[in-house]
């Protein structure tokens, strides 16, 4: 629980007169007689240093000749520089500064005449500067008052970033203006450096990590992409009607606009809506260089997530994994939130514990502590020593046909004969799943009996189906379903599983022109007779390379494997497992082109599903239990259809 003076706004002078005595008290010496485990409030907030430098990025991206030069606005305690001591950095890297806020309240940054940042957005410049943390927020090239293009995740976003690390370790020039001659030097600094964001912010975190920069220590990335092609396309099915040139241009300053044609072209020739991996999206999969990572990521995503969706979460967790990168994880119920507005006193406390071990090195025992929390029911969270736990195994899963066209079980025992469906771009997995123990033209359904104990699937999945279409052009969906009533975060309505109140609260210490008040939240739940907790989607045309589409050939049957969304779900006893197969996943994935009736062959199509317990726990939840189908007549309830999705991570 949060401690009295994070709820607590303290008076500017008061707090200066405090902060003062304290950090007069706390010499070198006092300091170094006892091993600390956690940083306090000691320092003046008020009197904070407010500065901006402006770093060179040694890139040219809007092609005028002179390198571009990136601003950053720096609150950092003045006491530790006074003292002789060095202090390390916390860093938020956004397009988002100016043109359309951050955080749940849309905050941007305001400034003083002489251009030093007032109001920095969010809370952490409030909370950890008292603590002997500089806190830094960086306006992307292209962005506020950056120069330079913005190429959506591309060189110029990840190497502006990467170059304020490399000034903060001494290895690059920032000057003290925007255009003039007069440098800057970050001597008041360390070089420890973690960085932080939510959406495009987390992203550029993940995208500096993978360049392997020195001084980087930690990354926190909430809500983020690990590779852009995965933002628009899966296997070439687009999940958008727009590319990355529509957000480059949302983001852009006015006078980036006007000097970045040349990046916007080839944000629209090198990004086609074939769905066909370019070099365009090479250079914006950080996957790829996941061996490159030396800092520690500590990573938050909504199961949920129909913007930054959780295909992100398990690629670069596995990869990371593989390259033996310390790591830790939260996984909510939410869609596209921050862990300040579904669990805040805990995401506090947790993150000014994982800064103080990672950055100031305090043996705070955090290291030791389960690595996944995972939000099991609204605000009831369970944690695993590791994540995947232990003994999940991957566990194929085969569908067969039932007594009704489309409606069909899932078992251990390989299937035969064939299901059909026509893709319906009116229908969606919320209106698949509603209907699951009814024939529809729309998706081939198929179930378990009910369960006998829980099953928990945690990890990513995949689906490997067979499948002839009658039309040179086919989408498909896989989607996994929990069948059972339960209340959970209502995802798909407005807030994606939260509702903002009036009453505030305080975390850290306000100023004159930044509060550290931020609105309460609370979980907004819906009761449910389903919940789907995993999708995967692809073009068929895809079939013989993820990176290439091809016409098919209508009656020609096609095997294929898609990815399937990491998650981590507990089925419960009495509750049914279904794995649906469709076309279109209306809002969540575009039509093609054709209109076409698909052929499963379920003899070769199955679903290969990470299992706590893999093929044995399935079989024990799955014997002994008699089959139980709902009334035709009686669809399901679950959450509203989603939304058309946003565009803006």
């Amino acid at each position: 629980m949060p401690t009295r003076t994070r709820f607590t706004i303290w008076r500017p002078l008061a707090t200066a007169a405090v902060t003062a005595l304290v950090a007069a008290l706390l010499t070198p010496a006092a300091a170094h007689a006892t091993t600390p485990r956690e940083s306090r409030p000691v320092y003046s907030y008020e009197n904070a240093i407010r500065e901006a430098v402006w770093v060179d990025t040694r890139l040219d991206g809007d092609g005028d000749g002179k390198t571009d030069r990136v601003a950053v606005d720096i609150v950092r305690p003045r006491e530790p520089a006074q003292q002789g001591r060095k202090v390390p950095v916390i860093m938020d890297a956004s397009p988002y500064y100016s043109c359309c806020g951050r955080g749940n309240e849309s905050q941007k940054k305001t400034y003083d005449a002489n251009g030093d940042v007032v109001r920095m957005p969010l809370f952490y410049d409030n909370y950890f500067v008292p603590r002997g943390y500089a806190f830094v927020g960086v306006d992307l090239a292209g962005t506020n008052r950056s120069d330079g293009c913005v190429d959506v995740g591309g060189r110029s976003d990840i190497l502006s970033a990467k170059a304020v690390v490399d000034w903060l370790n001494g290895r690059a020039t920032a000057y003290t203006t925007r255009t003039g001659a007069t440098t800057a030097t970050a001597g008041w600094t360390n070089g420890s450096t973690g960085m932080i964001g939510k959406s495009w912010d987390g992203t550029i975190a993940n995208g500096v990590a993978a360049t392997g920069v020195k001084g980087l220590k930690t990354i926190v990335p909430i809500s983020a992409i690990s590779s852009w092609y995965d933002y628009y396309f899966q296997q070439g099915a687009p999940l958008y009607d727009s590319g990355p040139d529509w957000l480059s241009d949302y983001v852009d300053s006015p006078d980036a606009r006007a000097r970045c044609a040349a990046v916007q072209r080839r944000l629209v020739d090198e990004a086609p809506r074939t769905g066909d991996w370019t070099g365009l999206w090479t250079e914006r999969d950080y996957v790829r260089d996941a061996s490159k990572v030396k800092a520690s990521v500590f990573l938050v995503h909504g199961l949920q997530d129909l913007n930054v969706r959780m295909k992100h979460v398990g690629q670069w967790w596995d990869a990371l994994a593989k390259n033996g990168v310390e790591r830790k994880i939260w996984l909510s119920q939410t869609g596209h939130v921050d862990p300040f507005d579904f669990r805040r006193a805990t995401w506090v406390e947790t993150l000014h514990r994982w800064f103080d071990h990672e950055l100031l090195g305090y043996d705070n025992g955090i290291d030791r502590e389960p690595m996944a929390d995972v939000e099991r029911h609204p605000d009831q969270w369970e944690t695993s020593k590791v994540w995947p736990p232990r003994g999940t195994k991957t566990t194929t899963l085969r569908p067969s046909g039932g007594e009704q066209a489309g409606v069909g079980t899932l078992g251990l025992r390989k299937g035969t004969g064939t299901e059909t469906f026509t893709d319906d771009p009116r229908t969606g997995e919320t209106d698949w799943a509603a209907r699951i123990d009814t024939s529809t033209p729309d998706k081939a359904g198929f179930v378990t009996a009910p369960l006998t104990r829980d099953l928990r699937l945690s990890g990513s999945s995949e689906v490997t189906v067979t499948a002839t279409p009658t039309t040179p052009t086919a989408h498909l969906t896989a989607v996994l379903a929990d069948l059972g009533p339960d209340t959970i975060r209502d995802y798909a309505a407005s807030g994606e599983g939260i509702t903002t109140l009036t009453d505030r609260t305080c975390w850290g210490v306000s100023s004159t022109g930044d509060s550290a008040c931020f609105k309460e939240t609370e979980a907004r739940t819906t009761d449910v007779d389903f919940t789907v907790l995993s999708r995967g989607w692809a073009d068929l045309g895809t079939y013989a390379h993820a990176g290439k589409g091809v016409p098919l050939t209508p009656g020609r049957p096609y095997g294929i494997t898609l990815d399937l969304a990491a998650t981590d779900h507990v089925v419960p006893a009495g509750h049914r497992l279904a794995l649906i197969v469709a076309g279109t996943d209306k809002d969540l994935i575009d039509p093609p082109a054709d209109t076409p009736t698909l052929t499963l062959d379920l003899s070769r199509t199955s679903a290969r599903v990470p299992l706590v317990g893999g093929a044995k726990a399935f079989a024990g939840a799955t014997a002994g239990s008699p089959r139980v189908t709902a009334p035709d007549s009686t669809p399901l309830d679950g959450v509203s259809a989603p939304r058309h999705p946003y565009r803006i991570p």
